[in-house]
C-alpha cells in the first residue's frame, strides 16, 4: 500500500489473520519448551560489543529466532532484537507472531520496500538492537546471498555472524525455498561462523567479495 507522501506501508493484517497468528504463536511457544539446541563453534568467534547483523537461511528462520534467547543474546548482547520480515501478505503473518516474542518487524525486503527497510535496520541498531536478515528471500534462488545485508553491515559498521540450524524432525513445505516448520522435541545443531566485517569504503568489487565470502561461509555450516 503507497502512503501519500510516496512510501509504501506494509497493509495491516485482516482479522481471520490475526486470529491465525495467535493460534501459530501459542503453538511456537508449546515447541519452544521442548526443542533442544546444541551449539556448535564452526571457527574463531572473537568478542564483539555492541549489535550485530545475524545472517540466517530464509527456511530456517523458525529455529533461528527459537536460538537468540538460548544463546546468542548471552554471546552478542544488545538491548533487544530487530527481524527483516517480507512486506508482503505472508510476512505480515509472520511479523505479528514474531512481535509477540519481543522482537520488532522491519518490513521489507529487496523487492519490496528494500530502501526503506534498510533505513529502519539502520535506525534499529543506533538504537542499540541487533538485527537478523534472511538474505535469500523473498524470492528464489535459496541459499544465495543477495547485496542488502552488505549494505547495512557497510552503512551500520557492525559485523556479519553467519548463523545456521539442522534437525532432522521437521516438515518441509512445498515452497521455493522448502521452508522448515521443526516439530515438538527436535533436536538442533546450531552452528555459527566467524564474523565478517564490511568496511565504510568497500569498493563495489570488495561488496562482491565480502558478498561471496559470507555465502561460503553460510553453506559451510548448513546440512539439510
Amino acid at each position: 500500500m503507497m502512503a501519500a507522501s510516496g512510501v509504501i506501508v506494509p497493509q495491516p493484517l485482516p482479522w481471520h489473520r490475526r486470529l491465525a497468528a495467535v493460534a501459530v504463536a501459542a503453538l511456537y511457544r508449546l515447541c519452544l519448551k521442548t526443542w533442544r539446541l546444541h551449539w556448535h563453534d564452526a571457527g574463531a568467534c572473537p568478542e564483539t560489543k555492541g549489535p550485530v547483523i545475524f545472517c540466517v537461511w530464509h527456511n530456517r528462520f523458525a529455529a533461528a529466532l527459537a536460538s537468540y534467547d538460548d544463546f546468542a543474546q548471552s554471546r552478542w548482547p544488545a538491548k533487544g532484537l530487530a527481524a527483516m520480515i517480507s512486506a508482503s501478505r505472508d510476512g505480515s503473518l509472520v511479523a505479528n507472531v514474531a512481535q509477540r516474542f519481543g522482537v520488532q518487524p522491519i518490513r521489507g525486503s529487496t523487492s519490496r520496500r528494500g530502501p526503506q527497510a534498510l533505513l529502519e535496520a539502520t535506525t534499529w541498531m543506533e538504537r542499540n538492537y541487533s538485527v537478523v536478515v534472511t538474505p535469500d528471500g523473498p524470492r528464489p534462488p535459496v541459499y544465495q546471498i543477495q547485496e542488502g545485508i552488505i549494505n547495512l553491515a557497510k552503512l551500520t559498521g557492525r559485523p556479519i555472524i553467519p548463523v545456521s540450524n539442522f534437525t532432522r524432525w521437521k516438515i518441509r513445505l512445498r515452497t521455493w525455498d522448502r521452508f522448515q516448520i521443526p516439530l515438538p522435541f527436535a533436536r538442533f545443531d546450531c552452528y555459527y561462523g566467524e564474523p565478517i566485517w564490511v568496511p565504510r569504503e568497500a569498493s563495489e568489487t570488495e561488496r562482491e567479495q565480502l558478498r561471496a565470502k559470507l555465502e561460503a561461509s553460510m553453506r559451510a555450516i548448513t546440512r539439510d
